[in-house]
């Protein structure tokens, strides 16, 4: 039988009582999927899956998305190896808040994020609750985002001249990227939008992959982006996942943002991660 425990943080819960590495039918997926919406992320521990199972539970909860500037595992399109070396340099991947792959047009639904080789100290990954973040807005910052369309960009991240593009650092590093003058085009989303699929109201990405806002320029949108940054990292608002082999992550990219945690300098640590794509895309219904 299914357990589910709250986390007692901002968001989270522990899946028990289910083995991944075998097929689920449609009462346990539809369970998996509902406390997912309930929590928004979700930790399975105790698993022992292959690359195979992995993309069998990702595709349950929609099809892959599309994940454009990261190379995949070899033999695999849609696996990605968050990995770091013992001896490794360069800055931790993903240490800035965001959600993944926002500057997409049909933004993913979720992450999986499977863990094989776990350090003994640090390597948290950290959630804020999107949800929480909005219900709890002081109404003076509420009436300065309502109606807003923020402005998504890849260009700081994954162009050519990017944090992950061409230069020394990403050179030194064990993930292998792909940077891209596509990085550089914008797409536009909502910056308070309701849940796709829940329809409670919540904030949508954070400033990083979040460049400007329409019809604002640039220093009053960074301004006002910032203020909402310093509501939204807030301890109240976060999930702290303490990480251990066997593990598998799943969170909703569409209700919290994410960051990576170092702390394991010395220790090698692997995860392989895929993308729940967005399962209502008008452009690809039937």
């Amino acid at each position: 039988m299914i357990t589910v425990t709250p986390s007692g943080q901002a968001c989270g819960a522990a899946v028990t009582g289910i083995d991944l590495s075998k097929p689920l039918d449609l009462d346990q997926i539809a369970a998996i999927r509902s406390a997912w919406l309930e929590h928004h992320v979700l930790a399975f521990p105790d698993q022992d899956l292959s690359d195979d199972d992995l993309e069998r539970f990702t595709l349950y909860f929609g099809p892959f998305g599309d994940d454009p500037f990261i190379a995949p595992v070899e033999g695999r399109k849609h696996i990605i190896a968050i990995e770091r070396a013992a001896d490794e340099q360069a800055p931790v991947f993903a240490e800035v808040w965001h959600t993944d792959w926002s500057f997409q047009a049909f933004p993913p639904d979720g992450t999986c994020l499977y863990g094989i080789k776990i350090p003994p100290v640090g390597g948290d990954t950290l959630f804020i609750n999107q949800h929480k973040v909005l219900a709890e807005m002081p109404d003076t910052l509420r009436q300065k985002l309502d109606g807003l369309i923020a402005i998504h960009s890849a260009r700081g991240g994954y162009s050519k001249e990017g944090a992950y593009g061409e230069n020394e650092t990403t050179e030194k590093m064990t993930m292998t990227f792909l940077p891209s003058d596509d990085a550089k085009a914008t797409q536009t989303h909502p910056l308070i939008r309701p849940h796709p699929e829940t329809g409670q109201l919540c904030i949508f990405g954070a400033i990083g992959y979040i460049i400007g806002i329409e019809g604002m320029d640039e220093d009053t949108a960074r301004a006002l982006l910032l203020e909402l940054y310093q509501l939204q990292t807030q301890e109240q608002f976060q999930y702290r996942h303490k990480w251990q082999a066997g593990t598998l992550l799943m969170w909703d990219n569409r209700s919290v943002l994410h960051s990576a945690s170092s702390g394991y300098d010395g220790h090698h640590r692997l995860l392989h991660r895929t993308t729940i794509g967005c399962h209502n895309r008008p452009d690809k219904a039937a």
